[in-house]
């Protein structure tokens, strides 16, 4: 039921104040109608007895508040979903950017979602291959996982989003594999670049585009990702599809948070946030998950550029809090020409286990990956130590181990954003590269694993 009122009262910025409303609820849809027929969409952020405060979607420039009136529509933000959106491109509430037709929805979903009941969620144990041997081989992703992506400005998180949409899958299974991508508050050269990269590749043909831009309204920023997961829910436990959904970039989301925040005059948190930044992201990561007895699941790669490079920036922070794990990016290693310029040290998969070993990917995964870590790991002290006291300073071992780093970050890390690898090819790169330390320093590899592959490898 639609109720009309005549009692706008005053508009500071986006905000609008309306008055002697009945039976308003927060987060309803309203349009603002003017004498003309012109009209404005907004919703309601705040009801207080029979005041209701309303956030535009768009300026309010231009407004005539004596002559306007406030319809309140009785529902909340909805996307109409179907099928059919595989392949196309929206803007960030849902209507079509591509130039296409309307989509004819199979049903309308809110775009808050239910949470899923914690009961009723499975364990993510299926290993998702994304082609990048930094990722797969040493900080797997696993179906149902929620793996963000920390980068700084000016790193090339942008090609590493569109390498993993291009070339993820879930192996062994035939079933239907989707990828729902949501570009938050990028420039239109960026949308270019996705949009002809996933069309060039032809993954276009399993994904869901949602694009909000840098000049679209802040409160648009705000629903963008929400869309997107909305779409996943229903690709996911409505048509049973594994999705993987990548939202780039969480920062500008944030931003966008705050200022809405601030045009309220809420009490600010750490660095100007808002209080309850830490439970409004809390709201769309948990929408990943797989759901018992349900065939479909929802993977989540959040990117995010850090400020100020900082880890320890709220966004970053929170985000570490609540997802499984995280992929940073390093300004060094891109410095060196390696890319994807992934840090392999402090980045870390917490459900990297589950979705590895014999009948996922490969029976020596488990000790190799060990393995890896702890080469590299001892291969960059020694680089260290002989960047301050000279060669001379390092034993033989520790020669091989500082020649086995920069074949590491060459051969294994570097791969370029073309290349895709399968489990196979990066675990046998793995021991390729092992193979350049004496066997006596593979003391984390069971004997038989050494036996049956790092001597295959000695004789390619």
């Amino acid at each position: 039921m639609n109720r009309e009122y005549k009692t706008i009262k005053e508009i500071v910025g986006p905000i609008m104040m309306v008055e002697s409303v009945q039976g308003v609820k927060y987060n309803e849809l309203v349009d603002v109608v003017q004498a003309d027929g012109e009209v404005r969409r907004g919703k309601v952020l705040e009801v207080s007895g029979d005041k209701a405060l309303v956030q535009l979607f768009e300026s309010a420039q231009g407004l005539q508040i004596s002559t306007a009136k406030a319809r309140f529509l009785g529902y909340g933000q909805r996307l109409g979903v179907s099928e059919d959106m595989l392949g196309r491109v929206f803007d960030g509430m849902g209507f079509p950017r591509d130039g296409g037709a309307p989509i004819i929805p199979e049903k309308y979903m809110d775009i808050n979602g239910e949470p899923i009941n914690p009961a009723a969620r499975d364990y993510p144990n299926e290993f998702i291959q994304t082609g990048i041997s930094a990722i797969d081989g040493l900080n797997t992703l696993v179906r149902g996982q929620k793996l963000p992506v920390f980068s700084m400005s000016g790193l090339p998180h942008a090609e590493l989003a569109a390498q993993i949409a291009r070339q993820a899958k879930v192996l062994n299974s035939n079933e239907k594999f989707a990828v729902v991508f949501a570009a938050v508050g990028i420039t239109y050269e960026e949308m270019e670049y996705f949009v002809q990269d996933f069309k060039k590749t032809g993954a276009i043909e399993r994904t869901v585009m949602f694009t909000n831009l840098a000049n679209d309204p802040a409160i648009e920023r705000i629903a963008t990702p929400r869309m997107a997961l909305t779409c996943a829910e229903y690709l996911a436990y409505d048509v049973g599809m594994h999705v993987l959904v990548i939202i780039t970039d969480i920062t500008n989301y944030c931003e966008s948070l705050r200022e809405v925040s601030a045009a309220r005059k809420e009490v600010p948190g750490r660095r100007g946030y808002p209080g309850y930044l830490y439970t409004d992201l809390a709201t769309m990561y948990e929408r990943a998950g797989r759901i018992r007895g349900k065939k479909g699941s929802i993977t989540q790669i959040p990117i995010l550029t850090m400020p100020e490079d900082d880890k320890t920036h709220p966004i970053p922070d929170l985000t570490g809090y609540i997802t499984e794990g995280q992929i940073i990016l390093s300004r060094d290693l891109y410095k060196k020409g390696i890319n994807p310029p992934i840090d392999v040290l402090p980045s870390l998969s917490r459900l990297k286990d589950k979705g590895i070993g014999d009948g996922k990917t490969r029976e020596d995964h488990a000790d190799t990956m060990n393995q890896l870590f702890a080469a590299y790991a001892r291969g960059k002290e020694a680089k260290e130590l002989s960047a301050i006291l000279g060669d001379a300073a390092l034993s033989d071992t520790d020669k091989l181990y500082a020649k086995f780093s920069e074949a590491f970050e060459k051969e294994y890390v570097s791969q370029g954003f073309t290349t895709n690898r399968s489990i196979e090819e990066t675990l046998d790169l793995g021991w390729k590269l092992l193979a350049i330390l004496p066997k006596s320093e593979l003391k984390r590899i069971k004997e038989k694993y050494i036996e049956k592959y790092l001597k295959s490898n000695e004789n390619d």
